[in-house]
């Protein structure tokens, strides 16, 4: 397996070309967005789309918080996973054809590996490492991630295993193989044996992997190999066929249960070891999932799904809810959405409901009498408008407060003139203890811009 520098017979040399039609062919946008007036992306977040296809149709794609275009790069047999990096350019897992350096195959042959994409003003390919395959089906690299030490992670379904690359020299630093761990047929290259396809740094020296065809997610350690392994007994009631998951913490993981149609967190059963169920969601927007591939949790607690055989990705809420959904065309495999991707620590079913238990309390026993008494003045949409301490309503209406939503879920800081009412315009105080937003502040109050949640100077809700 060596790194290939030539030029694909059809592709690198036609990358223009490839541009203009998948933007001609999809249109300036791809999103409806059904919820965007609660919830709506923020025009400085983009959504990273790759499209499988397969071939000639893999693309990635790039979306603005609008849903608009704003670049894309495509006309290859498939691309999987995508990552945006520090610098702005994109990582992206990728199978192609039309290639001569074909190593014990004919050419002309088909390669798989990882590319690095740089999006603008004209996307390119700039570098790209990848191997020989006898078929596409059932061999592409489907994920590959950038570790801290600059090497590159690459979940291997061809050979069945996981290593770090040095993009440098295209050198292996470190390599695990699941025949270590499982039985192995002769030669893995000729059948579907495990379907190795997802491969994810959760700490130092530590990564979680997915092992589509057993049903299982492996904990795999440098210098120990398999230390835990999720779904042990291979229950497909717990997990199908699954893919991309995200490691939300220790005992938490988010999951594309793909031949169950649905996405699943499992959470760790700390008095049998057993991995459960925790919450679960099948549909959105009264569509029924059908083989999603991808699910990543946001930092404000949505998930963003990639339910490949409907042909979107959608963020939704914990209730199911839609807070906006993208027709993405011909098979998407895995979406990522920057700034945040796909990273640890994010809000679990149990903190997300722990969160929303406190904020019914604090609703109740915050419910002023002067609230009730002019509460044919609320805000259309709004169930409940609860004042802080220091706060009046003004003869013009609400000078600020909360404003709880008709989806619990959520809320909305309204004010006078503005989303925010009289809270600064500083949002370097501290982190919302349930997203981790950087929260608007005033004298002694700090309010989440996207959950609406308000604090006093001591962590406590009013």
């Amino acid at each position: 397996m060596s790194a290939s520098s030539d030029p694909l017979r059809r592709g690198l040399a036609y990358l223009g070309v490839g541009l203009l039609l998948v933007v001609g062919a999809f249109g300036g946008s791809w999103a409806l967005a059904p919820d965007a007036s609660v919830g709506g992306l923020d025009s400085n977040e983009t959504t990273l789309v790759g499209v499988q296809g397969p071939g000639p149709n893999g693309n990635v794609t790039a979306l603005d918080g609008t849903g608009d275009v704003l670049w894309s790069v495509g006309d290859i047999i498939s691309y999987q996973d995508v990552s945006a990096l520090d610098n702005g350019s994109v990582l992206a897992t990728f199978a192609a054809g039309g290639y001569w350096s074909c190593g014990p195959y004919d050419p002309p042959c088909k390669r798989t590996g990882v590319r690095i994409i740089d999006p603008g003003p004209a996307p390119e390919v700039i570098w790209e490492w990848s191997y020989p395959v006898r078929t596409r089906k059932d061999s592409e690299v489907h994920d590959a991630e950038m570790l801290p030490s600059g090497n590159v992670l690459v979940a291997d379904m061809e050979y069945e295993s996981v290593f770090a690359l040095n993009p440098k020299t295209g050198e292996r630093v470190w390599t695990w193989n699941a025949s270590d761990y499982y039985d192995a047929p002769a030669d893995p290259t000729r059948s579907d044996w495990l379907h190795l396809n997802d491969a994810d740094r959760i700490g130092e020296g530590r990564y979680l992997v997915s092992i589509r065809n057993e049903n299982h997610l492996l904990v795999v350690e440098r210098g120990e190999g398999v230390v835990e392994v999720v779904n042990e007994d291979g229950d497909s009631d717990v997990l199908n066929r699954q893919h991309n998951p995200h490691w939300l913490g220790e005992g938490a993981v988010l999951v594309a249960d793909s031949e169950n149609h649905r996405v699943v967190e499992l959470h760790e059963n700390e008095t049998t070891g057993r991995w459960e169920v925790a919450w679960s969601v099948s549909e959105a927007g009264g569509i029924p999932f059908d083989w999603p591939r991808d699910a990543d949790r946001l930092p404000n607690g949505h998930t963003l799904v990639t339910d490949s055989r409907n042909n979107r990705v959608v963020e939704m809420r914990r209730n199911g809810s839609v807070v906006a959904s993208y027709v993405v065309p011909s098979l998407p495999y895995e979406a990522d959405r920057v700034p945040y991707g796909e990273r640890r620590g994010r809000p679990t079913a149990s903190n997300a409901a722990g969160a929303t238990r406190r904020t019914a309390e604090f609703r109740a026993s915050r419910l002023s009498s002067l609230a009730r008494a002019t509460s044919s003045r609320f805000p259309t949409g709004c169930r409940r408008y609860i004042f802080s301490r220091s706060e009046s309503p003004s003869r013009s209406g609400f000078a600020a407060g909360t404003c709880w939503s008709a989806d619990d879920e959520r809320t909305i800081v309204i004010g006078l003139a503005d989303p925010l009412g009289n809270m600064s315009d500083d949002r370097g105080g501290r982190p919302c203890p349930v997203c981790e937003e950087p929260m608007y502040s005033r004298h002694c109050k700090y309010v989440c811009p996207r959950h609406g949640v308000m604090y006093d100077c001591s962590d406590t809700f009013y």
